[in-house]
């Protein structure tokens, strides 16, 4: 089977070659068990299909979605402990983000416990919690096919009613959703939601048969990735060794390139620092957030929006080559200071100190300013004055929040993954929580944390 074109959208009728892929005959066994049930339950009860379209049809004309608030949406602190049980898993993490600065979710089918043993409607309301996070911003989604079984298969009912509840905020902003191993279970239920899925909502779906062909939109070794779907992947590249053009392995998707001296974009502060002299702020920071203040600060969705892959590459290669940078686009610079950020090879915030940054939420309220406090200054000096820098110009932005809708809670989120991550860089869940606490601490306080010799 041809390795060529394994990167295809849905917007078309035609079957997509090479989608039908099964690491062993054991695993296409239960995908045909799958497609069979799916199709026996549709035909049972053809009504789940043509509530679902006339539901679709209600949502795509509404002008913000849905009408009325559930009050279950409203959560607090507790929200945590009342899903603990769904997200002791991993089903849903949240992972960086992708190469155009958007928050990357992963779902994992392989996670998925037996039916019997995971409540459906809770999983449901688990992943309108994750993604409430994420929405009002632009953001992407890798499903991991592999590993759904009969099992821990939701039915079609439940699919249905994930549609209704994920109504056209969730939509609007997602602009992607990779679906990674996919297999004739996949093309047969697609073909099923065709009279409920948009053209326009089509378009965002791409079919990945192999890891590999997600590098250009991600770093590959910041996914969770179970075991097991690697193993799958790595069976897939050596079934298909003899055709003409061979997938790399996905440990191999990522190596480092050779360092000009005017490399600004995955290249330490320190090398930035030997190469610029006399720049105590890395160029592509400097030069960005400028433009911002002159020109964006009451932009609405600033940081939030994506800019054009093709632009953001373009960019950063005028940047290390020493070439000059011209922005004309808002977002485009919001996306590459982000993307600068991310690029680091060690978090601005560095690596000792995120197991502290994690248990940010163990402190006293009263006690944690004290207690950022005391951890920055364990920050090498580079290190702290850029942060002063950013944090400063992201109070500004704050102040304007009223037009640009970027509150401090919305830059805490937005940023947060950009300063911190651990050494093994796949992003947990369970770490975006105090991650954005400790970014919010920083911008509430910033005033206080980074006036000179500060000791709060």
């Amino acid at each position: 089977m041809a390795a060529e074109g394994l990167l295809v959208n849905l917007d078309n009728d035609t079957p997509v070659e090479g989608t039908e892929f099964y690491s062993n005959k054991t695993q296409q066994s239960e995908d045909v068990a799958m497609t069979e049930e799916l199709q026996q339950e549709v035909s049972k009860d053809p009504g789940l299909v043509e509530s679902a379209t006339s539901l679709g049809a209600i949502n795509g004309a509404r002008e913000g979605g849905v009408t009325k608030k559930e009050a279950w949406l409203d959560f607090d602190g507790a929200a945590q402990q009342e899903f603990a049980d769904v997200a002791k898993y991993g089903i849903v993490e949240v992972s960086g983000v992708d190469t155009s600065g958007r928050p990357v979710i992963v779902v994992s089918a392989s996670k998925l416990p037996s039916n019997k043993e995971l409540d459906q409607k809770k999983l449901l309301r688990y992943l309108k919690y994750t993604l409430d996070k994420y929405v009002e911003s632009d953001y992407s989604v890798i499903y991991l096919h592999y590993g759904l079984t009969s099992l821990n298969k939701p039915s079609f009912a439940w699919l249905r009613e994930a549609y209704k509840e994920f109504d056209r905020k969730y939509k609007k902003n997602l602009k992607k959703l990779y679906i990674v191993h996919p297999t004739m279970f996949i093309r047969v239920l697609m073909n099923v939601l065709k009279p409920i899925i948009s053209a326009k909502f089509g378009r965002k779906v791409q079919y990945v048969n192999y890891l590999n062909d997600l590098s250009e939109h991600v770093t590959i070794n910041q996914l969770p990735i179970p075991e097991e779907v690697l193993q799958n992947d790595r069976e897939l590249v050596a079934k298909n060794i003899k055709t003409a053009s061979r997938p790399k392995d996905a440990s191999d998707s990522y190596k480092p390139v050779d360092q000009l001296p005017t490399q600004q974009f995955g290249v330490s502060l320190q090398f930035l620092k030997e190469n610029n002299p006399g720049l105590p702020i890395p160029k592509v920071m400097h030069e960005t957030i400028d433009y911002i203040k002159d020109n964006g600060l009451t932009t609405e969705g600033l940081f939030r929006r994506s800019a054009s892959a093709i632009s953001l590459k373009e960019v950063q290669n005028l940047y290390n080559t020493g070439a000059p940078v011209v922005f004309e686009d808002i977002h485009l610079a919001a996306v590459t200071l982000k993307t600068f950020l991310r690029r680091l090879p060690e978090p601005l915030l560095t690596y000792d100190l995120y197991e502290y940054i994690l248990n940010i939420n163990h402190v006293e309220k009263d006690t944690r300013v004290r207690v950022v406090s005391s951890l920055l200054q364990k920050l090498p000096r580079d290190n702290m004055a850029i942060l002063k820098y950013l944090i400063e110009f992201l109070a500004i932005v704050a102040k304007h929040s009223d037009t640009n809708k970027m509150t401090i809670s919305n830059l805490a989120v937005v940023f947060g993954p950009n300063l911190a991550w651990s050494r093994d860089e796949v992003a947990s869940l369970v770490a975006m929580g105090p991650i954005n606490t400790f970014t919010m601490l920083l911008l509430e306080n910033a005033e206080q944390l980074f006036a000179d010799d500060s000791e709060c």
